[in-house]
Parts: structure tokens; sequence; C-alpha cells
């Protein structure tokens, strides 16, 4: 009979057997196949969706029992089954008072259900907790309140009660009573007269909390409240302050947007399309208050942070809605901004505030998708220009060359492009040659930035030089140390080519001593030595700069100190001078054969200095890690750019290849600060932070390494490593510290299938590499403890048949994996032992298992041959006609045997073959010999399904 050609009915009856031998996808759709078949809604149909939901609980996907078993009790009502079924469901998703009802109902329906009991019992018990913790929480609320917002009790007592709230609101229960006591609206009263700063941030961080996931508290705030609200609770210089007002209109933007607070969310489309006046009034007023002089620099900051967080995603569009409001002049306003220049209209800047700006104008233009948008960008760039210079003073003058500067700090190929424009860069060397400080000083700050690709720095080596030689004479710091680092880029410009110097030999060390000087002087303010740190980010191209400053403690403990003020203008100094003292840049493979042709034609062949050598190279990250660069990593690594995130993890990666710091790594804080670099960045940032990560988790014990809820998290980038663009020795490491966090705990292995990593890990299984094989069926066997595991291998497919011929592998280690995964597996599943008959050599591979002399490998043998004679009289049956009971009755006996659970093993699955009635017993010799008999296997009554 073909497929199509059975009865709904049999259908079921096919379903029942499927469930019984444990092959829940197979009895899944032969109960869908049945219901496909039956259009009217009658007692048979209800039977099937019972049926159904049963195989839905086993999977534990309980969404689908209630679906099911709601439908099923639309054609039955109060069937017990079916309630029943939802209520072990209804529990399952913490529904508990959904669940206790459903347990009523088969009490009342069926009295003498025993197995309700029980379940009955301990769901009143949890309900009736509940509501006592809800009168607690009510009561708690209350006097909470009394204290929060009451000017008459003491400071201390209302910064504890607001603080108390805060904590309420992440509990449902909390967030529900406030929410209706109407905690916005005093809030938003409490905030015009508050002054004490941490009841302030306590109470942004309760609004943020109300908002967050709940678009209808969200847009009941909004109205009462409004939007330029929440924005001006930003405008402080408390940093707490601003960071809580940033974090509060993030999940309010989140609301409207469906997005969460992970870093890979995505936003909703359908709920954008909804909100979407609100969503751009929000991108409105934020770039209203990016120019608005009444800001603080730091809240002007977190406005544009804000805007940098949410330009990248499609769904909102943000970048080209941006241009077409004119946002880009107002960020060039921003960008153009000096603290020189102090008038009542001034616009309050930090010192990262341009670093801020050029990262979100080049975030802007990186989503720029098409060229006519890259038009608009760069048309609305060169209009803000020209207004400028429509002007005759200097003043205007200066800003224009402050704002390309800030354009060559971010979206280079713009300021690259303005740079090029007739008469631009006459008008920076023309200014770099005048007798006024600050000209000198913008100037020399556009010339460093310009000289960033090479036929530019040829351009500036032609006309600059002997100006910035000039300058580096000023008797003025600030413009000496500029024009140092002009020196020192032009310097470098060969790169890590030791046979390109553009300067005379022995240049290169003296600009770095220069700076070096300015870097260690305490009399120098920061501002000096963020320039000094800038300057060795080009020398350390040098394989001889790089060994003399490794040497220099204090130079390197100077440079780590800065780091750690977290101040965003010196990431990149910091970060490019570690990343090259690691030697952890991207290097271009050479081919012999390319290197021989390159000879032949007698082009120019780069050449690495000897003093880049692995051997210095992993001496230079030992004296790192030891000086503590861990520390200033995780300062720095709260940066917005992107190219500066890749950058720190490309340096994290590298100290991280040293097996003997990595301890450091993780008691400064590396592992927590990585987290959310392999999460989100650019890809290869990305990867090396992964790779660092899985380098941690393989040295450290996970749950040192990863404590907490970070043990979970760390999961995901594990995972993005198991893919065919990542290097074998990334997979392996991935593999490696998956296996460790296979190991930890249930609610880890769960996590690892739930983020797709079973389907990633098993594709290892089947290379050639025997490393990468090993690492894989290890992982798996760790995994095979999780009973969500053993599904993948019920299902039809040969995963099963795959783990019986690795145990047979050459490679001890992936036979032990193998062996022991199939030992796990076959001890909870019938199915599993069914399916190692498909294996055309299974018989050979128990044998090779239970006759080996590796005492591990013969025990997981002993171990499947007792699990498969225990499972079902057929999986005996076949097993007894072979040889394999002389093997077994031999371990039971060899005095070469010495482990005893192999011995015992042996007689008890000689004893199950007893039990079967398959083989009896000689009595005078207390052997068994192996008769086959007819005996049918007894049929199992089936108590889950009708």
């Amino acid at each position: 009979m073909t497929k199509t050609e059975l009865t709904a009915q049999e259908w079921k009856e096919k379903g029942n057997e499927e469930f019984k031998n444990g092959f829940l996808d197979k009895a899944l759709s032969c109960y869908t196949n049945a219901l496909k078949l039956t259009k009217d809604d009658n007692f048979d149909k209800a039977v099937y969706l019972k049926n159904r939901a049963a195989v839905y609980l086993k999977q534990k996907e309980y969404k689908k029992v209630i679906k099911d078993c709601d439908e099923a009790l639309k054609i039955s009502s109060n069937d017990p089954k079916a309630l029943f079924r939802r209520c072990q469901a209804l529990e399952a998703l913490e529904r508990f008072e959904e669940a206790y009802r459903d347990a009523r109902g088969v009490i009342t329906t069926d009295p003498s259900n025993k197995a309700i009991q029980p379940i009955a019992a301990r769901l009143h018990e949890i309900c009736q907790e509940r509501l006592r913790e809800n009168s607690k929480v009510s009561a708690k609320v209350s006097q909470m309140f009394e204290l929060a917002f009451d000017f008459a009790v003491d400071k201390e007592k209302r910064e504890s009660a607001m603080n108390n709230l805060l904590v309420l609101t992440k509990e449902k229960a909390g967030a529900d009573l406030m929410f209706k006591q109407g905690i916005a609206t005093k809030i938003h009263k409490l905030l015009k007269t508050e002054k004490n700063e941490g009841i302030i941030v306590a109470a942004i961080r309760i609004l943020a909390e109300l908002c967050k996931d709940n678009i209808e508290r969200t847009e009941t705030m909004l109205k009462e409240i409004g939007i330029p609200w929440f924005l001006d609770i930003i405008n402080s210089r408390n940093e707490e302050r601003v960071n809580a007002g940033q974090y509060c209109i993030q999940t309010v933007l989140n609301s409207y947007s469906g997005m969460d607070t992970k870093p890979d969310t995505k936003p909703n489309k359908e709920m954008c399309e909804k909100y979407q006046k609100e969503i751009d009034t929000i991108l409105s007023c934020l770039l209203y208050c990016t120019t608005n002089r009444t800001f603080t620099g730091q809240g002007r900051d977190a406005v544009i942070e804000l805007i940098m967080r949410n330009i990248h995603y499609d769904t909102l569009n943000w970048a080209e809605r941006l241009v077409e409001l004119r946002g880009l002049h107002r960020l060039m306003e921003v960008a153009s901004e000096l603290e020189e220049y102090k008038y009542e209209s001034a616009m309050d800047i930090t010192p990262s505030t341009r670093t801020v700006t050029s990262v979100c104008l080049a975030r802007i233009y990186e989503n720029m998708y098409y060229d006519a948008a890259k038009e608009r960008y760069a048309a609305a760039i060169d209009e803000y220009i020209k207004d400028k210079l429509i002007s005759p003073d200097i003043e205007s003058k200066v800003r224009v060359i402050v704002a390309i500067t800030t354009l060559l700090l971010g979206p280079l190929d713009v300021g690259n492009s303005v740079v090029a424009k007739d008469g631009i860069l006459q008008m920076i060397l023309v200014m770099a040659g005048t007798d006024d400080v600050l000209q000198q000083k913008v100037a020399c700050e556009c010339i460093i930035a310009a000289a960033s690709k090479k036929d530019k720095a040829n351009s500036i080596i032609n006309q600059g030089v002997n100006i910035l030689k000039k300058l580096y004479q000023s008797k003025d710091d600030s413009i000496r140390v500029r024009a140092l680092v002009g020196l020192c880029k032009l310097s470098s410009s060969g790169g890590t080519d030791a046979s390109i110097r553009p300067f005379a030999d022995g240049a290169s060390l003296k600009l770095a001593e220069a700076c070096r000087r300015f870097l260690i002087n305490p009399k120098k303010d920061k501002d000096m030595r963020k320039w000094a740190v800038e300057g060795l980010s080009y020398l350390t191209f040098d394989a001889e700069v790089k060994e003399k400053l490794i040497e220099d403690k204090e130079a390197i403990q100077a440079m780590i100190e800065l780091a750690k003020t977290g101040d965003k203008s010196v990431v990149y100094g910091v970060v490019t001078t570690l990343v090259n003292l690691c030697n952890a840049y991207d290097k271009q493979e050479i081919i012999p054969e390319m290197l021989e042709l390159a000879k032949f034609a007698k082009h120019h062949i780069p050449e690495e200095s000897e003093l880049d050598d692995p051997d210095f190279v992993t001496k230079r990250l030992i004296s790192l890690a030891k000086a503590g660069v861990t520390s200033a990593l995780v300062a720095l690594s709260k940066t917005d750019s992107q190219n500066s995130k890749e950058l720190i993890s490309r340096v994290f990666n590298a100290i991280c290849s040293q097996v003997d710091v990595r301890g450091i790594v993780v008691q400064q804080g590396g592992a927590k600060a990585l987290l959310p670099l392999a999460l989100d960045g650019t890809d290869k940032g990305k990867k090396q932070a992964s790779q660092a990560l899985a380098r941690l988790g393989i040295t450290i014990n996970p749950e040192v390494a990863f404590p907490g809820q970070r043990i979970y998290e760390v999961i995901r980038p594990l995972i993005n490593l198991l893919n065919p663009e990542c290097n074998a020795l990334e997979n392996f490491e991935a593999l490696m510290a998956l296996c460790n966090l296979a190991g930890v705990n249930d609610n880890v292995r769960k996590r690892i299938l739930k983020e797709g990593g079973f389907q990633k890990i098993e594709v290892y299984m089947y290379e050639d590499h025997d490393m990468l094989r090993r690492a894989s069926t290890q992982v798996v066997n760790n995994l095979m403890m999780c009973e969500d595991t053993i599904k993948f291998y019920e299902g039809d497919n040969d995963r099963t048949k795959y783990l019986v011929i690795l145990c047979s592998e050459e490679d001890l280690d992936t036979s032990l994996a193998a062996a022991g995964a199939l030992a796990m597996l076959t001890s909870v599943s019938k199915a599993a032992c069914y399916k190692i008959f498909d294996s055309a050599n299974w018989l050979d591979s128990l044998k090779y298992l239970l006759a080996n002399p590796n005492q591990d490998l013969q025990h997981r043998g002993v171990v499947i041959l007792h699990n498969m004679m225990n499972s079902t009289k057929e999986v005996a049956t076949k097993l007894i006609i072979t040889d394999l009971m002389e093997v077994l009755m031999a371990l039971t006996k060899s005095e070469l045997v010495h482990n005893q659970k192999v011995k015992k093993l042996a007689a008890d699955a000689l004893e199950a073959a007893h039990k079967w009635k398959l083989v009896e017993k000689v009595e005078d010799t207390s052997t068994s010999t192996t008769t086959t008999t007819t005996t049918p296997a007894p049929t199992n009554v089936l108590e889950n399904v009708e």
C-alpha cells in the first residue's frame, strides 16, 4: 500500500507504532497526515489532535501542544486527556494559573485520575504563592512610593526607595502595579525639582524598564510626558544621568521598532511601518539636539551616539532620512566646533565630541548603499563647505579645515575628495605657514589626517615636509607635538616594508624618542600625550621602534594609563600602536612562485625585519599582558567606531594566543569586554573577538572565564566561528571551547542547541581533518547528555549510523568520543538501538570495541551492547544470531579483563538475552549457550496515545 492510499485511521495506527518505538518525527508526520484526511470536526479528529499534542509535548513544542489541545477541546469539551496535556504545556511555559484551571478541569471530569492529583496540588501551591507574592509587591510598592516622592524624608532613604522601585519594575507584577498607579507622571513632576542625582538616575531607569518590550506603556508615557522631555533628561554633565537617559530613549525606540537590547537585534518591519510617525519624530528631535546651544557636551555626544547606533538599520531608513532632513549640515556644524572660539552662542563640546561625530559621519556614509545616495551625501558636504568659504573671515576658514579633518577621520573617501578640490590643500599649507597658533594647529591636524593614503602622503612630503619641520621648532608645545605627529606619519608611509624609509636612517628612532618625551612627561597635559601616542602609532610599523618601545616600561605604562581615561579621542592612537606591537594586522600571503616572478621582473619586494620574527612577537605579547594592557583594552572597547573595535579585537586575540597570560586577561575583565566585540562590529573584528573568547574557554574553566549569564552569551560567538569562511584553527578552537562548555550543565547544552549549534558542529565530524573530526565528535559526546540532542538521532537520518562508523576510527580520542556518545544514546533511545543495524559494518564496529585493548573503549562497547540487549526483543534477537554472545561470555571469564564493570555489564547483557527467552542457561557449567527462539516480542500497551 502506498503512502497516499492509507486512510486516516491507518495513519493514526502507524503513528502509534512509531510513537511506541520512539520515532517522534515519523509519528508527528503520521498524525498530521491523518488530520489532513479528516475534514469534519468529529471524535476521530479530536483523537488525532490529542495524539499529535502528545508528540509535541515530548518535543517540548509547548505552544503547539496548546494549539492542538484547544482544537480538540472545541470538538470534545472537557476531554481529560486534552486538558491534561494542555495543563502540562501551560505549566512548562510558567502560565501557572491557566495550568491549574486545566488541572481542576481534569479532576472534575475524571475524578479517578491519580496522575493529575500531585500536579494539581503543586500548581495550587504555586498559584497561592504567587498570590501572596503579588500582595507583598503591592504593599512594598505603596511603601516605596511614600518614601521616594516625599521631599521631607531623609535623602538616603529616598534614594534607597527609588532603587527598590527600580528592582520591582523588573518583575512583571511590580511593573504592572506601578504603571497603574501613575509612576510615570510622578517621576515627570519629581524631576522638575529634584536635585539628588542618585534619585534622578534611578527614576530615569524606572521609566526605561517600564517601556522595555511594552508598546502600550511606551505610547501612554509619551502622550503624558512627550519625547522632548526624554531628550531633556540627557542634558546633563553627570555621566550616569546621561547614560541612563540615552538608554531610556533607546528603549523607547526599541519598543516602537520591535527591537531589544541585544547587539544582533533587528527592527520589525510591520511595527516600523505602523509607528513610522513616532520613529521619524524621535530622529527629528535627536537631530535638533545635535546643534542645540543649550545642550551640554556630554548630552550632545550621547545624542550623536544614539543616531549612530541606529543608522545601519535598513528598516528604520535613518541614513537617507537624515540627509533629507539636513542632518549632515548639523553634524558638520558640530564637527567644526572649536573650544578656542568661546561665544555665548558657541556649542559646548567634550574632547570626544569630534571623534564621536567623525564615527557617526562614517556610519551614515557606509549606509549609502547606492551611487545616487552617495552623491547626495557628497553634495550635502560640498554645500556646507561652500557656504562656509563664502565668508571672507579667517574663523570660517579655520572651521572648514577642522570639519575636513573630522571627515578625514570618518568617511575617508569623502574627506579625500574634498581635499582634492582646487585650492583646499593649498589653503591648508598656507595656514600651516602662518604665525597664528590656532591656524597652525588646525592645519597640522588636517595634514596628519590627509596623509592617510600613499599618494596623498607623497604629495604632502613634496609640499609640506619643510613646513612641518619648521613648525616642530615652535615654542608652543601644542604646535610642536602636532608637527611631530605629521613627521611621524610621513616617516611611516612605507608601512612594515623595512626597505622603504622616506627619511634618513635613524630618523624613526629619533622621532620615537621625541614622542616618548611628550608621553612620559607628567607636566604635559592629556592632549599632548594623546598626540604623542598617535605619533608612535605610525612609527611602530618600524620593528626597531617596536623593540625599543616594548623595553620602555615607563612609556608602556603611560600609554596604558592614558587609555584607561576612556577619552574616545585617544582610541585610535593607542590601539593602532598596540596592533603594531602585537603584529596583529593582516599580512599578505607571499607565494614562493610569485616571489621568484617578482624578482625576475625586478619589481620591488617588501622585506620584513628579523625583529618581527615570531619569537620577538611572543615576547612583546607577554610583556604587554603583564603590564596590564587588558585593562586599557577594556576601557577603549566602549568606542562606537567599528574599525577601532576591530583593532581592539585583534590585540585581544593576539594576547590570548599566549596560553600563559590568558588568566590575566580574564582577571582584568577581558572576557566581559570581548562579548560585545564578538557580536557587534566588522566581520573581521567579530571573528577576532570570537577566537579570543574560544582561546579563553579552552584553557580556563568556563564557569570561571564566563561566570553567571555570560556563559550563555559566549555560545553564539563560538558557534559563529563554525563557518566555512573561518580557517581550520578558528574552527578547531571554537569546537574545543564548545566541548568544555557542553560539559558544564544541561542548561548550557540546551542553549548550544537553541543557537543552532548542533547542525554546525556535526558538519566537522565529516571533515578529512583528523583534529576537527575529533573535536566535533567530542562536543557531540558532551551534548548527548542533553535529552534534546537525542531527537536529532531519532529522526529519519544516518546520524546514528555514522557514529557507529566513527567508533572504529583509527584515532583513539575520536573513537572514544563516538563510542561514548553511542553509549549514552542507546541508554535512552530504543529507536537508536534499531538504527545501529543501518550500518553495514555494525558488527565489525562492536567487535572492535569489545576486543579493544584500551579499557575505556572496551567499557563503552560493552555498555552499547548491554543497552541494545535490554532495549527490545527484536534488537536482542538480531544480536544473538551473531557471534557477539561468545564475545560477551569470553569477557565474563577472561583473566585479561581487569575492569569489573566490564564483566558485570557483559553478564547483565547475557541475562537480558535470557530474560527475552532467546537463550537458556546451562546449569552444570554456569555458562550460557545461544539458542535462538521464535517467541514473538510482547506487545506493549501504548499509554500516551489512543
